[in-house]
């Protein structure tokens, strides 16, 4: 299976690269309400909201990356 996953195309690879973003943007969308309506100590709500931040913005930079890296060959 390794074999497999190690001759993906380009276009494959930037598809599951694109879905890990949007498990991030899923992510960081769960903790944004986990923090704001669960959470009622501040330092844990600040903490959970901040990783939450951390991970839509670092999604949004994987998104840009994929989509302005242009078509691919195949």
């Amino acid at each position: 299976m390794f074999e497999r996953m190690v001759n993906l195309s380009d276009a494959l690879m930037k598809m599951w690269i694109s879905f890990a973003a949007m498990g991030f943007m899923f992510l960081s969308v769960v903790l944004i309400l986990f923090s704001r309506y669960k959470l009622k100590q501040g330092f844990l709500k600040g903490i959970t909201a901040f990783i939450a931040y951390g991970c839509m913005i670092y999604a949004g930079i994987i998104i840009f990356l994929v989509v302005f890296s242009g078509p691919t060959a195949e």
